[in-house]
């Protein structure tokens, strides 16, 4: 491998000259590992958290409290969630199960994600991930213009500012969902907590609702996922993706910089 010098020393990347494409490093391992350990974790937290909610979700709504409803004042559109939800998915009557999943899985999640946070915060990833608001003005443009039929250049980057918008918006989420889990859990013991999600009920309102919405954006990623191909997907695993060798200099680096010997010219 030949060392190649980058045009930002301050966040470099791993190329590999590949004939007209280059292998660009995208996600480091730490992110890597991050994101599909927290795929499981989450999907055992929504399940059990159901498995829970069953039991508050009494037949005929006898539990009349104002956290899991779609309403406003004494007006109730709906409740979540219908009977036959629970029984198609045999989720009904699991109660202690529910319990016991949640209160251990908890804690692998919030290690996972607090993993995530630090690396961000000591690698500078976060620059990667946090929107630039300029940047999101521009992408707007960009989308509306190509509905509009006309053609602009966009901003070529690890994420584009929707990516960024919506990958910050769901760790803040997630981060809420975490600090109402704990205040649910002990709200004796950690009133202080409670205090600040503003008592138990909110609590509760708080940590449903940004699970609904934790779930959401799960959906719309694995569709984004399924729209952009392979090559999108492979750099989730295998931490790089082929990029044209005419993007190579402006994909975004992120780490040491190497070039393969393959008689091309080398970019860095």
């Amino acid at each position: 491998m030949i060392p190649a010098r980058s045009k930002t020393p301050a966040r470099r990347t791993r190329v590999f000259a590949c004939g007209p494409l280059l292998l660009v490093e995208k996600h480091p391992a730490v992110v890597r590992w991050t994101h599909w350990v927290n795929f499981p974790l989450i999907a055992i937290m929504v399940w059990s958290g159901l498995l829970i909610y069953w039991a508050d979700s009494a037949p005929g709504h006898a539990l009349q409290h104002q956290a899991y409803r779609v309403g406003f004042g004494p007006f109730t559109l709906l409740r979540l969630f219908p009977d036959k939800f629970y029984q198609l998915l045999h989720l009904d009557g699991h109660l202690t199960r529910g319990l016991a999943f949640h209160a251990l899985v908890m804690w692998v999640f919030t290690a996972n994600g607090v993993i995530y946070l630090l690396f961000l915060l000591v690698s500078g990833q976060w620059r990667s991930v946090l929107p630039q608001f300029a940047a999101l003005r521009h992408w707007m443009f960009h989308r509306i213009a190509g509905l509009a039929g006309r053609h602009s250049q966009p901003l070529l980057s690890k994420y584009n500012p929707g990516q960024r918008l919506a990958y910050t918006v769901v760790n803040l989420l997630t981060a809420v969902a975490v600090l109402t889990g704990f205040a649910i859990w002990k709200p004796t013991s950690l009133h202080v907590i409670t205090a600040i999600c503003g008592g138990y009920e909110s609590a509760r309102w708080l940590h449903f609702w940004c699970t609904i919405g934790i779930c959401m954006f799960f959906l719309v990623h694995l569709i984004q996922v399924i729209r952009a191909g392979w090559n999108n997907l492979r750099s989730m695993i295998m931490g790089a993706q082929l990029v044209p060798a005419e993007h190579g200099h402006s994909h975004p680096p992120a780490a040491p910089a190497y070039v393969a010997a393959t008689g091309d010219r080398a970019h860095g």
